[in-house]
């Protein structure tokens, strides 16, 4: 059995964008996390990030933030809570839903990596130029809010 053949240049050019798109944001996350020196996971830097400059969030708004699922999103916010780096409580005018926000110490620690990480990413996206950065940029959010057209095929 043969493998699915491209057919058609156009399936060859958005193959090859994605391939090096795809091995680019790994290789950069990749990078930028060895900053966080292993005791930290990508998401659970997301999550500290996205309380450290957005301030208390319900899970499902700290979900949608840093695109991960509510599942996802469990089991990490567990682990946080766990090493005191946030803290749960339910939602005075809701109670089906858990406000999120930094402890102290989650605050320490985010105020203390953050910066490390903006450093590691900014010497990352110094291959490019700034004009290059800000097309960049304009392409991924350009690609990121395209219309979902897999319920079309």
């Amino acid at each position: 059995m043969s493998a699915p053949s491209i057919t058609s240049p156009a399936q060859a050019v958005a193959l090859d964008a994605y391939i090096k798109l795809m091995r680019a944001a790994e290789s950069v996350t990749a990078r930028a996390h060895t900053v966080l020196g292993g005791d930290l996971t990508l998401t659970q830097f997301g999550v500290l990030e996205a309380l450290f400059h957005r301030g208390p969030l319900c899970a499902g708004a700290l979900a949608q933030k840093i695109l991960k699922s509510a599942g996802n999103l469990t089991l990490v916010l567990a682990n946080l809570e766990r090493d005191g780096l946030v803290a749960r409580e339910r939602d005075p005018s809701d109670a089906r839903r858990w406000i999120i926000e930094l402890t102290p110490a989650g605050r320490e620690r985010i105020a203390t990596l953050f910066p490390l990480v903006a450093t590691s990413l900014t010497s990352e996206f110094s291959r490019l130029s700034p004009a290059e950065q800000a097309m960049l940029a304009e392409l991924c959010k350009k690609l990121g809010r395209a219309p979902d057209t897999t319920a079309e095929a």
